[in-house]
């Protein structure tokens, strides 16, 4: 992901203007050229698409990993949608967005999650579940030995900003 690479970026360079801007009025027509630059930068960074745009991020069930499928509907109304998604070891689920959701987990294992936070490590039970807020976009891959299998419950009415 290059978000949190450019985050960083935007980061120092605010930094940096910020401390320019305190000492503009010892700046040389140089340094007022370059503090020009490092606003243009700025501005053109903050216009670059990010994997958070959410109308760039597909779903759980449209996202796959490397043109293959990882999750199958089973079910679907007004309110919800349950998805089981299979992800053999090695195999994660590309860039995607969820509404809230219920998760119990079929079969457990480690993996890795990215995600707006930053990446790390995560390990399930079998037969655990969890209830988690809707999300903007994550990715994840199955860095154990063993298949994790996940029954999603999607509460359509709770959706990502």
């Amino acid at each position: 992901m290059q978000e949190g690479f450019f985050r960083r970026k935007v980061m120092t360079i605010d930094f940096a203007l910020t401390r320019a801007i305190h000492k503009r009025m010892l700046m040389s027509n140089g340094q007022k050229v370059r503090l020009a630059s490092r606003y243009l930068t700025l501005a053109l960074l903050s216009l670059l698409p990010t994997v958070s745009d959410a109308a760039d991020v597909p779903d759980a069930l449209v996202a796959g990993w490397k043109g293959e499928k990882r999750c199958e509907k089973l079910y679907e109304d007004e309110m919800i949608r349950v998805l089981r998604c299979t992800f053999p070891p090695d195999i994660g689920h590309e860039p995607h967005s969820h509404p809230g959701t219920f998760g119990y987990v079929l079969s457990g294992g480690r993996g890795r999650v990215t995600d707006s936070q930053g990446t790390r490590e995560f390990e399930t039970q079998t037969d655990g579940f969890y209830a988690a807020k809707p999300v903007e976009w994550h990715e994840m891959v199955n860095t154990g030995q063993t298949t994790q299998r996940y029954l999603l419950v999607e509460k359509k009415y709770e959706l990502s900003n």
